[in-house]
């Protein structure tokens, strides 16, 4: 008997969307006790976007859907299903995916949102990869998307700095080739007994929201920035060693780490604890700010459009959120029919 060959999912397609608006550190310290030294020597940040009023995660997650759709030259009646990664969806019910599904114009295909904040791309692509590696699909749309600005206590100098707005996306299709490129380990991991390391009380129904009533600072982002520092180097230590680990590979097999967004400092430290270089670290955070969910994706995209990342390059992407939650995964880039599109 021949046996099966094993079905692997493969990355068709990579679009991105930032809002117009841009964010100066300088921008921030007319409202904020702070100063654009300050924030680049503590984040690396210089700027970050800001959607515009009644701009909201859906929007910013359709452009990317579509930018990705032209990018793997498929059109959306072709598409399974959309899964979209957020913290900061439109409303509280229905899915942001069902609202990108209905701006796609494609009723019937399957909808529905992840929230593992930061890591929710992680996570998202976790479970796309999975059903297409069941045969239960063979062409998903996965994006991560948020407008974080509209959580955002702007007194708060230590979480006011740090986050942006935007979306990435990313079309994940079906290959059975033997050897085939693709998305490789993926591994998951959370620990909700540090829930309270960043999260937002309000709006939930712990903390509902009660129509009339002003929310407050309530339904603003909390984080506790030292601790958060020294829980997401160790995790995503730990979570890279792990996948590379299973894949059976050294760092130096790695050619580019495509990380969340969180923290330039972070970056640095992960990188002098796996001994990969920061240069091989595909690094945007000075110009987007921390964009959660969102930060994968979008630096995936750049770093496809600018050439960086060629077929048959090694990526490992990793991730560290509120829950808390981490993961990482590798992936073997094949490139895509469509190319880079502009933006």
């Amino acid at each position: 008997m021949i046996p099966l060959r094993p079905i692997r999912s493969l990355i068709l397609g990579v679009g991105a969307c930032a809002p117009d608006t841009v964010v100066t550190n300088d921008n921030l310290a007319e409202k904020v006790e702070t100063s654009d030294l300050w924030i680049r020597e503590r984040t690396g940040i210089r700027e970050r976007r800001m959607a515009s009023p009644g701009e909201s995660t859906a929007d910013l997650a359709l452009k990317s859907a579509r930018f990705a759709l032209q990018d793997a030259n498929i059109e959306p009646s072709g598409l399974d299903g959309i899964i979209v990664a957020t913290a900061t969806p439109d409303m509280t019910f229905p899915s942001t995916a069902c609202l990108v599904q209905a701006g796609l114009g494609i009723p019937g295909t399957f909808a529905f949102d992840v929230n593992a904040v930061c890591s929710g791309f992680m996570y998202a692509l976790k479970v796309a990869d999975s059903m297409v590696r069941s045969g239960q699909c063979e062409t998903l749309l996965v994006i991560g998307a948020e407008v974080m600005s509209r959580f955002i206590d702007w007194t708060d100098r230590s979480t006011c700095i740090l986050f942006g707005d935007g979306a990435g996306a990313v079309v994940l299709g079906r290959s059975d080739h033997e050897g085939e490129a693709g998305v490789g380990t993926i591994k998951l991991h959370a620990d909700g007994r540090f829930w309270d390391l960043i999260h937002v009380p309000g709006g939930g129904s712990r903390q509902p929201v009660i129509a009339g009533k002003p929310a407050g600072n309530e339904c603003t982002i909390r984080m506790k920035g030292a601790e958060t520092f020294k829980m997401a180097v160790r995790t995503l230590e730990e979570s890279v060693r792990e996948v590379l680990k299973e894949e059976g590979i050294g760092v130096s097999e790695v050619d580019w780490v495509v990380p969340h967004q969180a923290n330039i400092r972070i970056l640095e430290a992960l990188s002098d604890r796996l001994e990969i270089p920061l240069e091989r670290f595909v690094v945007n955070i000075d110009r987007y700010g921390n964009t959660s969910a969102a930060s994968i994706p979008m630096a995936l995209d750049e770093a496809v459009r600018d050439k960086r990342i060629r077929p048959g390059h090694r990526l490992l992407l990793t991730a560290f959120g509120s829950g808390v939650t981490w993961g990482s995964g590798i992936v073997t880039w094949k490139g895509h029919p469509g190319g880079s599109v502009g933006r």
